[in-house]
């Protein structure tokens, strides 16, 4: 069998011998033999069938094939001890560490110090013996309950694995967590775990829960592991992971028929960048430098569209073309934003919505100490509730603010400003200069993707009419994907507002166009020069800015 592997995969297997043991059970008539990649590519989305392993972490691999006879292809985790019967050498190692609980409780709580004294305590409380003597050992223990507990070279460093996976790490699902490819982790109650991968989209895992006590204990100890212990008084939690992933709980069958679930929505640590979202084909270098040029400028915008449609990155990415030495406040629910700016205010909500308690402090009460604090852009993670009216407010101060919102077209966004329970009076809505619609779509190749829809200046609204004036600037096509700049030499705010801004005559507002020109021309450059990363783009614009280019 290791003969038949790729070069690469027999490397794995010289370091890993566990990854060999898990190819042996393989059906290999059904399965195949699999590719190795060290790095993923977005190009692999497109192969029929995938049959392939990648690594996550240093002990960790991912083997993703295709099933035949289902939608979602299988994702399966291979860990050290996966092929070992380790529930009993398990249950014994927790017996054993009962005897060390001195040491545990000792610690500050740092995440390296405590690894490294459970560590230690394994190797206090195991013993390695020669795999020929393991059974003769194992009964010689049996009679001497305080002896340690005898084990071979592989069963010790599955114990060491496991043991640092469950008391430090996620869990089961700690490979989950570690692999950068993955989206959305969702437990829709008993049965497997549900993954949305950025390159083989929706799978099913290996990780399942058989019974509702197995799940309902799994919840409660993840629950804990975050700090937000559920309840069946407060079976309901909204939390972040220590990797700033968020996390959404739900306990207990009185409340959810299939049991406890959860759902994990993950965040790279480095956001995507507007280059990179241009290149994925989210939008133009067009549309990124008329964003440049609106941010730049103090314009105000909604980025509207549904749930996972992609709104939260697209305003991290255009983050990058504010002013460098703007000062900017940032207020959400639960922590999502990731903004490069180094004068950056993060404030998030204590509470959750609805706690009318004394120490809950609300996005409303946040917005509202915002305003104070003289930022020269004020970004919301989501407006839902009366933090609207007070954006409006702010708007209409001088302050340039940022949000995201729950509607999928221009009118139904107005509908839901004007409405119950936001109120925003009718006339003080073209104090918003532009809506963005981005949606999760289906493209002309099948596939799904994640999309600008269209870009909107809102000019104004009309008293006698009861009706409001807007501009959409960029269309998206979705018979051959492509964008229209519909806009073009009739754009409101380019031509009477920011041209203005730069100081341009009204005889010569329409070289606005130009400039936006040059700037899509610079970002075609930049990526061309591989600049691409978000903090690299960051550091360029700012570069830019200080000679007067950007």
């Amino acid at each position: 069998m290791f003969k038949m592997l790729p070069a690469g995969l027999q490397e794995e297997a010289k370091k890993n011998e566990f990854l060999l043991d898990y190819i042996h059970m393989l059906p290999m008539d059904e399965v195949g033999i699999p590719e190795y990649y060290p790095e993923l590519n977005r190009g692999l989305g497109d192969l029929k069938d995938p049959n392939l392993i990648y690594p996550v972490g240093e002990q960790t691999y991912i083997h993703i094939f295709a099933d035949q006879t289902d939608s979602r292809d299988y994702y399966i985790a291979i860990e050290p001890g996966m092929t070992l019967d380790m529930d009993s050498l398990m249950e014994a190692l927790e017996d054993r560490l009962v005897d060390y609980v001195d040491e545990l409780d000792d610690l500050d709580g740092a995440q390296t110090d405590r690894g490294q004294v459970l560590r230690n305590i394994l190797a206090k409380a195991c013993i390695v013996v020669d795999a020929k003597d393991l059974k003769s050992q194992r009964k010689k223990n049996e009679k001497k309950a305080a002896a340690r507990l005898p084990v071979s070279k592989a069963e010790m460093a599955s114990l060491r694995y496991q043991l640092i996976r469950d008391k430090e790490g996620m869990g089961v699902m700690e490979p989950l967590i570690l692999d950068p490819y993955i989206e959305d982790i969702s437990c829709s109650g008993l049965g497997s775990l549900f993954l949305e991968h950025k390159i083989f989209k929706s799978l099913k895992t290996n990780i399942s829960f058989g019974s509702l006590d197995e799940l309902d204990t799994f919840v409660i100890q993840l629950s804990e592991k975050i700090g937000k212990p559920v309840t069946y008084r407060n079976p309901i939690v909204d939390a972040v992971l220590p990797d700033g992933s968020r996390i959404n709980l739900v306990f207990g069958a009185d409340v959810s028929k299939r049991g406890s679930n959860f759902t994990i929505r993950k965040f790279s640590a480095e956001p995507l960048s507007m280059i990179e979202l241009v290149e994925f084909g989210g939008l133009t270098y067009e549309m990124a430098a008329y964003f440049s040029l609106a941010m730049l400028h103090g314009m105000n915008m909604f980025i509207a569209g549904e749930t996972a449609s992609g709104k939260t990155t697209l305003m991290n990415a255009v983050t990058v073309f504010l002013h460098p030495n703007s000062k900017i406040v940032s207020i959400e629910d639960t922590p999502e934003l990731q903004v490069p700016h180094p004068n950056w205010i993060r404030e998030v909500i204590r509470g959750k919505a609805g706690d009318d308690s004394s120490s809950s402090v609300t996005m409303f009460d946040l917005l509202r100490a915002a305003l104070r604090q003289r930022p020269n852009e004020i970004i919301i993670g989501e407006i839902r509730g009366e933090e609207g009216a007070i954006a409006f407010q702010a708007m209409q101060t001088g302050h340039a603010c940022m949000a995201t919102f729950h509607a999928a077209s221009v009118e139904k966004l107005i509908q839901r400003l004007t409405g119950s329970p936001i109120n925003i009076p009718k006339t003080y809505i073209d104090n918003l200069n532009l809506v963005v619609i981005q949606s999760l779509v289906r493209l002309p190749n099948g596939k799904d993707g994640r999309r600008i829809l269209s870009i909107n200046e809102i000019v104004g609204y009309d008293s006698a009419t009861d009706s409001f004036s807007y501009i959409e600037v960029f269309h998206w096509n979705p018979v051959d994907d492509s964008y229209e700049f519909t806009g073009y030499m009739n754009s409101y705010l380019l031509e009477e507002v920011i041209a203005f801004k730069l100081g341009l005559p009204p005889h010569r507002k329409r070289e606005i166009y130009k400039e936006l020109s040059r700037r899509a021309t610079i970002l075609r450059k930049l990526k061309d020069q591989g600049v691409t990363g978000f903090y690299d783009l960051f550091k360029v614009i700012s570069q830019a800015s200080r000679q007067g280019i950007f």
